[in-house]
């Protein structure tokens, strides 16, 4: 347990900024989950917009500082490839 006045607020920062974390890792891997369901569903429609919303929360977390720049583009890349892919065979 800790002993001093900075060590205890320290515990209720971490606290917080764990919770928050916790929050946006969930929200980024639902988003992600949402438009490969989509692509597994062969649901163009549906994957385009999920894809959407997926690029504009992505770009939103890396002007928080949640994600960095490269991390969000790359995981961007991969779900845009994956939307192309399925519309081409559609």
């Amino acid at each position: 347990m800790a002993n001093h006045k900075s060590a205890e607020k320290r515990i209720r920062q971490t606290e917080r900024r764990t919770e928050r974390n916790r929050y946006y890792r969930t929200r980024i891997k639902n988003i992600i989950k949402a438009v490969r369901e989509s692509v597994a569903n062969n649901d163009l429609p549906k994957a385009q917009e999920a894809f959407k919303i997926a690029n504009k929360e992505l770009h939103k977390f890396v002007s928080k500082g949640i994600v960095k720049k490269n991390t969000a583009a790359r995981k961007v890349s991969r779900l845009n490839a994956a939307v192309k892919k399925l519309a081409q065979s559609a």
